[in-house]
């Protein structure tokens, strides 16, 4: 039984220096344009990281390679799994992000089996995230997402902006 059926709809590194990984990609992938947001701010009500309550920042830029989209993650401050990931490892490939049709249902299929949320937040109303351990597929994280429809507005609008 899997988790979610729902689609890939990303992929994310996390790095050490947001400006030069957008170059990196422009060069790599042909990706010219990013939205950075910096400075996003997960805070301890609306986020956890071990079970505990969170409270870090992180700059985060996106983009398109087609329907792809790309995001990338520079942790600015706090403790977070991007601040872990870079202390085991350095910067590379973080997470690939599935959108379950159901989000609870996808959450409860990951406890039945075993499958640990590491970090879980929500953006407004709009973006609710859970990070999975992902080792035993061979990628550190799993994230579910569920988008609210000003947030699929958004997206939509980058995605067209950025072709």
């Amino acid at each position: 039984m899997s988790v979610t059926e729902g689609p890939v709809m990303q992929i994310a590194w996390v790095v050490e220096d947001i400006a030069a990984a957008e170059k990196f990609f422009g060069t790599l992938m042909g990706v010219q344009k990013w939205a950075r947001m910096p400075d996003v701010h997960f805070g301890p009500e609306t986020s956890t990281y071990r079970g505990e309550p969170a409270d870090h920042t992180a700059h985060v830029s996106l983009s398109y390679h087609g329907d792809m989209q790309l995001e990338l993650i520079q942790p600015v401050s706090g403790v977070s799994i991007y601040t872990e990931f870079l202390e085991r490892g350095g910067p590379g490939l973080h997470h690939i992000c599935l959108e379950p049709d159901d989000y609870d249902a996808a959450l409860r299929d990951a406890a039945a089996q075993g499958i640990d949320v590491v970090q879980d937040g929500n953006i407004g109303g709009q973006l609710r995230f859970a990070y999975l351990d992902g080792a035993a597929a061979g990628v550190p994280f799993i994230e579910l997402v569920e988008i609210g429809p000003h947030m699929r507005v958004l997206f939509d609008q980058l995605k067209k902006d950025m072709q």
